[in-house]
């Protein structure tokens, strides 16, 4: 407090004034204090300690667990000027003509047939239409991120296309990453996801050696964040635990010149992964996975 001319001034109050005024100094000052402090208020006073983040695994005070840390710059515009091809396997119209698909094509070290039927659960529901509505929703999801997509069919064409023309569609639109989704047909008791890398393959039309070390990548993006997604565990029949499986056999593959995977979401023909790939709330987590397995990819 100054000891110049003005402190017999502050002497001459009143003592009663001066006690109203401190009291209103001290609460508005408390006031300010608890608004300041309260949640969504605003910044902790400097020097005060941030509140203490759960331990990973530890659930909130409501009971819910917390949402796990971001991983990625993910949102609207983060993958503006990239472009994604997204390979619904199959076709639904595929099975009316069978003819049509039972044709080979050069697939570059190998021939193989135009495209399948695909498999389906137990309960009829067919691996094409699986894959059509998770490829829809991973669309929406991407766009949304401001991604160009490009589908290799959505139930528009009679059947197809063929393995051949689904790596050429993203060659043709030098995609900056391909996924081609899937649901496996194994037997019963094998379940969980995998993602299939494409293998060393130099011949014919083929040569994945400038893509393998991208799809890599891709793929175990990929699968991290479609475990996280879905909450599915990895195959407990392909990939060592690790949910990966490298081939050289498939000419979606095969024949890609950018960085392209499969994703097998589940086994159709297990009663257990068959009931999540039958349910619209895991499909969209699904969607969600692969969505944030791109953009990972994509914005590392």
């Amino acid at each position: 407090m100054s000891n110049g001319s003005t402190f017999p001034a502050y002497r001459r109050r009143p003592r009663g004034a001066l006690l109203i005024a401190l009291a209103v100094l001290v609460a508005a000052g408390a006031g300010g204090w608890l608004l300041w402090r309260s949640p969504g208020g605003g910044p902790a006073a400097p020097g005060a300690a941030a509140p203490a983040s759960p331990a990973p695994g530890a659930s909130s005070p409501g009971g819910a667990d917390p949402a796990p840390p971001a991983t990625r710059p993910a949102g609207p515009g983060s993958l503006h000027g990239r472009t994604v091809l997204l390979d619904p396997g199959h076709n639904p119209h595929n099975i009316d003509h069978t003819r049509q698909i039972a044709r080979l094509v050069d697939i570059g070290n190998d021939r193989k047939e135009c495209d399948t039927t695909g498999t389906s659960t137990d309960g009829g529901y067919p691996e094409a239409a699986f894959t059509l509505d998770v490829v829809r929703r991973a669309r929406a999801l991407l766009e949304a991120e401001g991604a160009r997509v490009v589908l290799t069919q959505d139930g528009d064409r009679p059947y197809g296309p063929c393995v051949d023309e689904r790596a050429a569609a993203g060659n043709a639109a030098h995609a900056d990453a391909a996924v081609s989704v899937h649901a496996d047909g194994s037997a019963p008791g094998n379940r969980g996801f995998h993602v299939i890398l494409p293998d060393r393959v130099t011949a014919g039309a083929a040569d994945t050696a400038p893509i393998t070390g991208p799809s890599r990548e891709l793929g175990e993006r990929l699968a991290g964040d479609f475990a996280a997604a879905t909450g599915s565990a990895r195959s407990n029949y392909l990939g060592h635990g690790t949910g990966l499986d490298v081939r050289a056999d498939l000419g979606g593959l095969n024949l890609s010149t950018v960085p392209k995977v499969f994703i097998e979401c589940g086994n159709m023909r297990d009663p257990k992964d068959a009931a999540q790939l039958t349910d619209a709330q895991w499909r969209e987590k699904a969607a969600r996975g692969i969505t944030e397995g791109i953009t990972d990819f994509l914005t590392r």
